[in-house]
């Protein structure tokens, strides 16, 4: 089959290589000009394990495992750690693995098989699924094409989405948080423990891995308009939630936040759709069932969504309707999991009062475990 994913991200290139190792061809259509790799640290969980020792990378992945959160503490105004992050009740096990998202990337895109290329800097533009033995393809290069498949593997503002489904927010979820990541190069090379402050309803944090240290805030909020390709707009939405309050480092950081080049800034949503599929168009990852970065499982249901489609694909022989039915049947499960999970993260990060923050430090001191 000739099968065209969109989005070089870590559902695009577990598919391509998924479906690459069976016999098809792929070729993976990624916006950017390069493989994107920003991005804190980020969680393989429960049966994406087995995804990745299947696909022969659990070894490399390994190699880089970071123990980032085993370090990492809630600290009050002044500093000083109150509470450590409950490790033990974030892992679903063990067996978790806590690793770059630019190393999972970079350990995908290495084992793409010789079936499977990246076409960077273009996209899908327009896609003609006409009912018959394909769908027609342009692209915004000015390319066509036609592929027996479509995946749209492009994240929770999926483009795909929006062309063969319809538009975002007949889908989108809104959890009533936001999220800011910004870098920090002057504290590279410093140590220290990664901390996490709060005061009712947000969370500033310094977190250090490796050579890299970026601050993060989250707050919560009712959805908020505004352009996602305007850089000023979102740093004005970042310092007016965290103005007036100048306990532990949040003076400095919205400094950062000010003269940063760039920041990543974005909502916690949920995509809930009916159906991840549409005729020869299929969705795998955020692009069809995002959980937010609050439930910590977006990759792993990236992992186990691609090593499900390609499964079915393959032992349907061809059939792509039933074999599209069969995934959405295995893979609802862990979707629902993972979505369902995602308040007590919210509540767990973000206390909505001084009270709920005494509360939650209380009983992580008292070694509860009934925090999460």
């Amino acid at each position: 089959m000739r099968i065209l994913v969109s989005g070089a991200g870590i559902a695009g290139l577990a598919a391509a290589l998924e479906l690459g190792e069976r016999g098809s061809e792929v070729t993976v259509v990624e916006y950017d000009d390069q493989l994107r790799l920003a991005g804190t640290p980020i969680d393989i969980r429960g049966d994406a394990n087995e995804v990745v020792e299947r696909m022969g990378l659990l070894a490399k992945i390994r190699e880089r495992r970071l123990r980032m959160t085993e370090s990492t503490w809630f600290v009050d105004g002044d500093g000083e750690p109150v509470a450590r992050v409950p490790v033990d009740q974030i892992n679903d096990s063990d067996d978790d693995i806590e690793i770059l998202r630019a190393d999972l990337v970079r350990v995908l895109a290495d084992a793409l098989p010789d079936t499977a290329a990246i076409r960077f800097g273009d996209s899908i533009e327009a896609l003609d699924d006409d009912g018959g033995d394909g769908v027609g393809v342009r692209f915004a290069s000015g390319r066509t094409g036609r592929y027996d498949l479509v995946l749209g593997a492009d994240g929770q503002h999926s483009a795909v989405r929006g062309l063969a489904f319809g538009p975002e927010e007949d889908f989108l979820r809104h959890l009533g948080v936001y999220i800011a990541i910004v870098p920090l190069p002057g504290e590279e090379r410093s140590e220290g423990v990664n901390a996490m402050h709060n005061v009712p309803g947000r969370m500033a944090a310094v977190f250090r891995y490796k050579d890299t240290a970026v601050a993060v805030f989250q707050f919560r909020s009712e959805p908020l308009e505004y352009d996602r390709r305007d850089l000023d707009a979102q740093k004005r939405i970042i310092v007016d939630a965290f103005t007036g309050h100048r306990s532990w480092r949040i003076p400095e950081l919205l400094d950062a936040v000010r003269t940063a080049p760039d920041l990543f800034f974005d909502s916690a949503s949920q995509i809930h759709a009916p159906s991840w599929h549409r005729g020869r168009v299929v969705l795998v990852g955020d692009a069809g069932y995002s959980p937010a970065f609050l439930s910590g499982r977006g990759t792993s249901l990236a992992l186990t969504g691609a090593r499900i489609l390609a499964e079915e694909l393959d032992q349907c022989g061809g059939d792509h309707a039933a074999a599209f039915e069969r995934y959405e049947a295995r893979q609802r499960p862990y979707v629902a999991h993972a979505q369902d999970g995602a308040g007590g993260g919210r509540d767990f990060i973000l206390p909505a009062s001084w009270e709920a923050i005494e509360a939650r430090n209380e009983a992580l001191q008292a070694g509860s475990t009934d925090v999460l």
